[in-house]
């Protein structure tokens, strides 16, 4: 059963709600199969940038092409919350901008949408909630803003970037937010920020005591290019199997050995070739 954004609100581990599973996916196929293998949450990550469309970050996807995308993995109709990044400058002009870019996600079929940042960010979270739309929040490494941040940098090491990421945390929460991705952080920071919200948290490399985790499609399956980051956990390394499939396939039409018969359609009595 679909999880609604309040309902997500809810599964705080310490009140016995159980861990949330949240993955990207970009199309069909992966939404079809995230769903099957019961995940709460589908991604529609701008790490679309990154894993399919080839770039070196996460700036260079468009709202155009998140709602393309968007529309690829509900068309595999999911029994599951599907949530969309509002992409770097989609919500960084102003609250008319980011509240037209978030319907333009939900009427591509997400079901709430995500954003970075923390306080900077607190009048748009709260034009894009008056428009009864859900946010997720996201803070520590936020990707959009890798130049910024002067890299993918672990966030948070020092007592005073902690208590920021804290108030970000908290007026987030305060403005609305049904859930918060925390990136990039020192474990003792993911459980620090996860004991003091009310709203769970989704960890991505902050430690195992959050309210859930979440991995990109592509990292988990050993699909991505170049080494993962620390935090990702491959389960299967599906890049050799793809890449023999291929070069099976690749040999057999050239040795003529397929196809054969039984992938042919048989001739019609009485045709000559």
């Amino acid at each position: 059963m679909k999880l609604s954004a309040p309902a997500i609100r809810s599964r705080k581990r310490r009140r016995g709600g159980a861990p949330l599973v949240m993955v990207t996916a970009y199309d069909e196929p992966g939404a079809r199969f995230a769903a099957s293998a019961g995940v709460d949450i589908i991604l529609v990550g701008d790490s679309l940038a990154n894993v399919v469309l080839g770039h070196d970050d996460t700036l260079h996807v468009t709202v155009e092409e998140i709602c393309h995308h968007v529309r690829a993995v509900t068309s595999a109709r999911p029994d599951v919350h599907v949530v969309a990044d509002l992409p770097w400058m989609s919500y960084h002009l102003g609250v008319v901008d980011a509240v037209a870019n978030a319907a333009r996600l939900v009427r591509a079929g997400a079901d709430s949408v995500k954003l970075e940042g923390g306080r900077v960010r607190r009048d748009v979270v709260r034009a894009i909630l008056d428009a009864e739309i859900p946010v997720m929040g996201h803070l520590g490494l936020t990707p959009q803003s890798v130049m910024a941040m002067g890299g993918y940098r672990v966030q948070a090491k020092s007592p005073d970037a902690v208590q920021q990421l804290h108030l970000d945390a908290k007026i987030l929460e305060d403005e609305g937010v049904f859930a918060l991705v925390v990136e990039g952080v020192p474990p003792v920071v993911g459980t620090g920020i996860t004991e003091a919200l009310e709203i769970p948290t989704i960890g991505i490399g902050a430690g195992a005591n959050t309210d859930g985790q979440v991995l990109v499609f592509h990292d988990l399956l050993g699909l991505s290019r170049g080494e993962p980051a620390k935090f990702v956990r491959r389960y299967v390394d599906l890049a050799p199997v793809i890449t023999g499939a291929l070069a099976e396939f690749a040999r057999d039409v050239r040795n003529g050995s397929f196809p054969t018969a039984n992938e042919s359609y048989p001739n019609p009595e009485g045709l000559v070739g």
